[in-house]
């Protein structure tokens, strides 16, 4: 009797969540396109809705694309505060040696402040080389009318938090990493207590990260109604006639994320630059999107954790901690809109101002929240230190946001550089993980429908 084999199924290739992402992104620029050209000045198509009339603008830009994408950035932001408390709950109470959180936090802090610096001297170089604003006159649409920036002794005071739910409440991440910080101190040196309020930990942050697997699978549509959203609205002729200032930090944005990161490390760390930017496709298109650090928090730490091989007793510290004081991307523009607003101006900045530019930035860098557009209120901060008008801010308004997603991406890309180096430097990177390719490909399968 012979064995008959069963008839295999055939098999469908199956998108990743990068592609998926990828093309969400693209789908969502040509509609939003396609919108803005059917706006004429006279009124768009009109529709009729459960008996009301709805203009093209307001059925889909204030209606469908404007509260998909509002939902999809509150359920990314729902999860930065257990995220952030959990994870480094669960990090500081599994260090058995106190002074290795010393350690780590220490290394943290002079890499993302350094590739800071680093970061806003190339960009001043990039633009004194280039000089966007020669002979361009343009006039502010409207006076831009700047907040006043704490100074870094507040700033230093304010982390240290007198009400540590409100600060929950209220998202204040410096004071929210101090408090987590101090509590998984404690439950380390409580003995058994600890021991059993760690397992507690241990389990909450399973399932934290599990609902970020399942927001992971919704990117795809998310990325399209903010895109659909944001290339319905935005202006060409603004970004025409800003085109030089917009490439100029948007060049100098690429060189960093994909030189000058590499480069670091590579020197820190020996690790392969080629593999981390590969893996951080999906955190960067997440940035990308959202134009949020903070709203992109869950996505980094699971790149880092599940694909990059960071411990999460270093990614649980370095990576919340950059979501709010790294801000090299910010510093980019603050560098090349300084030396910019100065030539629309015709004025003459002396090497003095241009070190004390690079200094406020830097600084500036560690009070500024991982939100969409706070770097104009650091930026009014720096001019007013060095005698720019802070009205000038008004001129690059038109242009921010697109270059507030590229370099959100540019930030998040950092966070994951630094992880690494500092996990590699305590032996606390996984290198059989960092070097697979395929490292946390079925994390992106779950929560999935299959054929």
């Amino acid at each position: 009797m012979t064995e008959t084999t069963p008839p295999q199924q055939p098999t469908t290739a199956k998108l990743g969540l990068t592609a998926k992402i990828f093309i969400g992104m693209v789908a969502g620029i040509l509609i939003g396109t396609l919108l803005q050209l059917s706006f004429d000045d006279s009124g768009d198509l009109v529709f009729s809705v459960f008996g009301m009339q709805l203009s093209m603008h307001q059925l889909f830009v204030e209606g469908l694309f404007n509260v998909g994408g509002e939902i999809f950035v509150a359920s990314l932001k729902m999860l930065v505060v257990p995220l952030v408390f959990v994870s480094l709950v669960c990090g500081t109470a599994s260090l058995s040696d106190p002074s290795k959180l010393g350690r780590l936090g220490g290394k943290s802090i002079v890499l993302y402040i350094g590739t800071t610096a680093v970061a806003i001297s190339s960009a001043m170089f990039f633009a004194l080389l280039i000089s966007p604003g020669e002979g361009l006159n343009l006039i502010a649409e409207h006076a831009y009318e700047a907040k006043q920036a704490p100074s870094l002794g507040q700033v230093i005071i304010n982390m240290m938090p007198t009400n540590p739910i409100n600060a929950m409440a209220e998202g204040n991440m410096l004071q929210i990493i101090v408090f987590s910080v101090f509590f998984g101190i404690a439950m380390s040196m409580c003995g058994e207590a600890g021991k059993r309020l760690t397992s507690v930990f241990d389990d909450l942050s399973v399932v934290v990260m599990k609902l970020v697997t399942i927001l992971m699978n919704l990117a795809p549509y998310g990325v399209f109604v903010l895109m659909a959203k944001l290339f319905s609205t935005i202006g060409f002729e603004t970004i025409t006639s800003l085109v030089k200032y917009f490439s100029v930090v948007f060049c100098v944005l690429l060189i960093h994320g994909l030189i000058a990161y590499p480069i670091i490390l590579k020197l820190l760390s020996g690790l392969s630059p080629k593999l981390l930017l590969f893996k951080m496709r999906d955190a960067a298109l997440f940035a990308f999107s959202t134009s949020s650090s903070s709203a992109t928090l869950p996505i980094t730490m699971e790149t880092a954790t599940k694909k990059l091989g960071v411990k999460p007793s270093v990614a649980s510290f370095t990576i919340p901690l950059g979501s709010t004081i790294n801000m090299d991307g910010t510093a980019i523009m603050q560098g090349v809109a300084t030396v910019f607003i100065a030539q629309v101006y015709a004025v003459d900045l002396a090497f003095s101002d241009y070190m004390m530019v690079i200094l406020t930035a830097t600084l500036a860098s560690v009070g500024t929240a991982g939100v969409p557009g706070v770097g104009l209120i650091m930026l009014a901060m720096v001019l007013t230190q060095v005698g720019l008008p802070v009205e000038g801010i008004g001129l690059i308004l038109g242009v921010d946001r697109l270059l507030d997603m590229t370099r959100t991406a540019v930030n998040v890309t950092g966070d994951c550089m630094v992880a690494c180096i500092v996990a590699k430097s305590e032996g606390e990177l996984d290198e059989d993980v960092y070097q697979d390719s395929a490292a946390g490909k079925e994390e992106e399968s779950l929560g999935t429908i299959r054929n």
